[in-house]
């Protein structure tokens, strides 16, 4: 199975991939193509991606049983000892993760103590 997904690029791109694989959500695209029509679909995308990122992911012989391709890659891949890994650049912040939650930053955990011992 081959997977793609887009971010910020051109929507006819989007209508371009569905003639192959299915868009299960905006942007993402899962597939089972051959090695040759992949090879061409990626081709297409790369050009028609422009500013755009893309990110592909399909099945290898490998340690992973997969490899991927990166356009216009926040993150650039990495080979480590035979593994292929993706490196955040030096500097950057990930707005996903804040860090681990104060503490006693939630009360229900005091509701739900003071709840069971006065049964």
């Amino acid at each position: 199975m081959t997977v793609i997904v887009l971010s910020a690029c051109p929507v006819g791109l989007r209508g371009d991939l569905t003639r192959w694989f299915l868009e299960i959500a905006p942007g993402v695209f899962v597939g089972h193509v051959s090695v040759r029509v992949r090879e061409r679909v990626w081709i297409r995308v790369k050009a028609f991606a422009k500013s755009g990122r893309a990110i592909m992911v399909y099945p290898a012989a490998n340690e992973q049983h997969l490899a991927f391709e990166v356009h216009q890659p926040d993150w650039a891949p990495v080979d480590c000892d035979g593994l292929e890994l993706i490196m955040r650049p030096k500097g950057t912040e990930d707005a996903t993760f804040a860090g681990p939650p104060k503490k006693n930053w939630s009360k229900a955990s005091r509701f739900h103590k003071a709840r069971k011992f006065s049964n």
